[in-house]
């Protein structure tokens, strides 16, 4: 069998794979996203708890391996409390609790960037720390944070290939399946790169683009 017969044989799955692979993306950054912006304003918190629990949280995802906590999510949570996800759902579960640490890191960074003084400016015209939070320093901390944020959707998505130990069927998997059946590694693992490539390259270039736009605002 020839390389393009095996491209054409491959490409269903594989399809298959990718559409599963951004499902999971989009959603964990998603939710991740909402989770990453609840723990970084815990992070810059008044209240000690709250900036306790964000730094617990952050710790725990970013000292630990995403392939650990996949192992935990997908075999140790039903071992200790009987309750079993699917592979899809334990995938997506780490990807988000993944994606949030990363990205509560980015929006503490964000807010951090802004001017105290925008704050004290904000606080000395009435305004409750809640609104000037809301209104005045997250609409210029977001300016700062859109490229990060976009590298790490980036990293999210090549980051689900690791999902395909606890047997998630996203692309990595789907290849690792295929090349089961016809020993074709070589060229099965070049396709699946290509597939990674392509989508990584798109999200690159829309990153550039946004990066371009939010340069000639602030000109």
């Amino acid at each position: 069998m020839g390389f393009f017969e095996l491209f054409m044989q491959s490409l269903p799955r594989l399809v298959q794979g990718i559409w599963i692979t951004l499902q999971a993306t989009l959603i964990s950054l998603l939710v991740g996203t909402v989770l990453g912006i609840i723990f970084g304003l815990f992070s810059v918190s008044k209240v000690g708890f709250l900036r306790g629990l964000n730094r617990v949280y952050v710790d725990i995802i970013r000292g630990t391996p995403l392939i650990v906590q996949a192992f935990f999510i997908y075999f140790g949570i039903p071992n200790l409390t009987g309750i079993r996800f699917e592979s899809f759902t334990a995938g997506t579960i780490t990807l988000t609790l993944n994606a949030g640490a990363y990205i509560a890191e980015i929006v503490r960074g964000g807010i951090q960037a802004v001017n105290v003084g925008q704050m004290e400016a904000a606080r000395s015209l009435g305004m409750p720390r809640r609104m000037a939070m809301r209104k005045v320093i997250l609409p210029q901390a977001v300016r700062t944070m859109i490229p990060a944020l976009i590298n790490q959707f980036i990293i999210t998505l090549k980051d689900s290939s690791i999902l395909s130990v606890i047997g998630m069927p996203e692309l990595t998997q789907k290849g690792k399946l295929i090349i089961a059946n016809n020993f074709r590694s070589a060229e099965i693992w070049m396709i699946v790169g290509a597939m990674y490539f392509i989508v990584i390259m798109v999200l690159t270039q829309v990153s550039k683009v946004i990066e371009r736009n939010l340069e000639y605002g602030k000109s």
